[in-house]
């Protein structure tokens, strides 16, 4: 059944324009998104929108300071922060911190629950770094915000559209994929509902690939597949290891894709034994 609005029938473009125009994510974590993926800005512009948010803020300061950073004086400033982390990890971490804050509320439906599904997201952005990293793409970086917001399609299911996502929840079997589920309740997934709304808030190409494409990224020929690809083995790596985002271990290993990658077996293990350091290098990301 079609997924309704008002009781009226509803298609994923009057969804994805529902949600579009009440963004989920505070306008502070848009704008250094902005920042940072403009060549000619400097560390004081990144500064100036840190500011405007003193809990990203205290944040940033406080995982600079950490044990994983290993700094020999403790950095007190936010431009020296930010210019020892780095544009890429003040963004990502500006991400993390924008979107933990919908899991503040834990609600548990069935197998899933919004608190494992933040430990999904946050792992499979680690692990999908890991992933490009051993496969030595330059910008490995972006491939933690890629992982990040790769199922955002599930969060505005849960948040917008929470009774037929409840419906889709309560139907899970290890038969059906999660997508597959959705499209029989709601007439799509949360893959293409995530790009669109992806698309109206302007995230960069890699990002929008990787929540299009996660479930199938040998499809993928838009800027970024790369990217893609990692973030659909990271997610299976995760998943296998019962950091699932709906409780059950529903998804299909990407043959194909590790073809493409170039991966055996051997290297699988290597990056799921990597991963379990990196996870518990970087607790303070999982933090609600």
């Amino acid at each position: 059944m079609p997924t309704t609005v008002n009781n009226q029938p509803s298609s994923i473009d009057v969804v994805a324009q529902r949600v579009a125009g009440i963004s989920t994510l505070p306008e502070v974590a848009l704008k250094v998104m902005e920042v940072a993926k403009d060549p000619k800005a400097g560390a004081a512009d990144l500064k100036a929108v840190v500011e405007g948010d003193p809990a990203l803020g205290a944040r940033l300061l406080r995982m600079v300071n950490s044990a994983a950073y290993g700094v020999r004086a403790t950095v007190t400033n936010l431009q020296q922060g930010i210019s020892y982390l780095g544009f890429n990890q003040v963004r990502n971490l500006a991400m993390t911190a924008s979107v933990s804050e919908v899991f503040k509320k834990n609600e548990k439906i069935g197998t899933y629950q919004r608190t494992m599904l933040w430990r999904h997201l946050v792992s499979v952005g680690i692990c999908a770094r890991l992933v490009a990293s051993r496969c030595k793409m330059p910008n490995f970086e972006d491939a933690f915000l890629a992982g990040l917001l790769h199922d955002i399609g599930i969060i505005v299911e849960d948040e917008h559209l929470h009774a037929e996502f409840c419906r889709v929840m309560a139907d899970l079997t290890e038969e059906a994929t999660l997508c597959e589920t959705e499209k029989k309740h709601l007439g799509f997934h949360h893959c293409t509902l995530g790009a669109r709304v992806a698309d109206a808030w302007r995230f960069p190409p890699a990002v929008r690939a990787a929540i299009r494409f996660h479930h199938g990224s040998e499809r993928c020929t838009d800027e970024g597949c790369e990217i893609a690809q990692c973030v659909e083995v990271a997610n299976v790596i995760c998943t296998l290891k019962g950091i699932t985002s709906v409780g059950r271990r529903l998804v299909r290993p990407p043959l194909e894709v590790l073809r493409m990658l170039g991966f055996q077996k051997e290297d699988l293990v290597v990056l799921a034994t990597d991963l379990d350091r990196e996870i518990a290098m970087s607790e303070g990301l999982f933090e609600l």
